[in-house]
């Protein structure tokens, strides 16, 4: 039955049944009505609305819960959806509703692996530019402070030291930005090897204290799984050095009923809700390139954790 002919059928029962209660109701309405005759009219046009309004709150029910669904929903929580019951208009707008949900899911995990793998081939570009130009430039120019500062006398000598001490420095930040750009330690060494190198460099630039706990039996994991862990571990230090106040980080990897799990927790001031920023909305966006799913807790004073569930592909026998 259409939504049409069931909102007509639900005002016909309402409007037969105040029908049949005037006509075999002992019910006579004077001129001028009586009190006692428009207390009971007014009581039975209440009772006609009541009944009317609870019977409307029924049939259009299915779509109230669409509404409230096209309000709350966000494609990088995949699988919202509605329960598919009955037939009729209600129920196939929302079966298109939930197909359309799945379509755009698929639509935003393709565009978002294509804008990530244009991020991860501008990064390496961006790198090897820092280490094939900026890098070999501040080195040229670290030796030839060198060498004028041992021809030099003093105090000019004690400048030029000054000076190349400055620029070792910058080159010593540039190698570390080109680190953080291309992670070639994940691509030479492996993934255990290249959080063990993101953690120990976290922890002497933010002087946290680290707690790793990596297993070494992980079963193989591809190319595109090792970067989106390794990403998203980045991403979640970064967060913590911005904002959690912590003292202490935990990093474990380990696996999982069939998945291996990233988990980076801090002790820090914690938030309640965690806010959805860019950051942890790139998160959620990686995660939803290999299929992972991606839970992020924050409680007020006992601090964050960061949890990446990735599954494993299971060997065919």
């Amino acid at each position: 039955m259409s939504l049409f002919w069931r909102i007509f059928a639900l005002n016909a029962v309402v409007l037969g049944a105040a029908t049949a209660l005037l006509l075999w109701a002992p019910v006579t309405v004077s001129v001028p009505v009586l009190l006692t005759e428009a207390v009971i009219l007014v009581g039975g046009l209440a009772v006609m609305l009541i009944a009317n309004a609870a019977l409307l709150r029924i049939g259009l029910a299915p779509l109230e819960r669409l509404t409230k669904l096209m309000t709350t929903v966000d494609l990088l929580h995949p699988g919202q959806r509605l329960p598919e019951r009955g037939r009729g208009e209600a129920a196939e707008v929302i079966r298109t509703f939930n197909a359309m949900l799945q379509r755009l899911e698929h639509e935003r995990a393709a565009s978002s692996a294509r804008a990530l793998l244009a991020q991860e081939a501008e990064r390496r570009r961006i790198a090897q530019e820092l280490h094939d130009e900026v890098g070999q430039s501040m080195t040229a120019i670290l030796l030839t402070l060198k060498r004028s500062a041992d021809e030099a006398d003093e105090p000019l000598r004690g400048e030029l030291q000054q000076a190349q001490e400055i620029t070792r420095g910058s080159l010593d930040e540039v190698r570390r930005l080109v680190r953080r750009l291309r992670p070639g330690v994940l691509e030479d060494l492996g993934l255990i090897s290249a959080l063990n190198s993101l953690t120990h460099e976290f922890a002497t630039h933010t002087g946290l204290r680290v707690v790793r706990d990596f297993a070494p039996d992980l079963p193989q994991l591809d190319q595109e799984t090792e970067l989106v862990l390794y990403r998203v571990a980045q991403e979640a230090l970064t967060n913590v050095a911005r904002h959690a106040e912590a003292g202490r980080v935990g990093v474990a990897l380990r696996p999982l009923d069939g998945t291996v799990v990233l988990a980076v927790t801090d002790d820090g001031r914690g938030t309640g809700v965690a806010k959805e920023g860019a950051g942890m909305r790139g998160m959620r966006e990686r995660a939803l390139l290999i299929g992972a799913t991606l839970d992020i807790s924050s409680q007020p004073q006992a601090g964050t954790q960061v949890r990446l569930a990735v599954p494993v592909p299971r060997k065919q026998s």
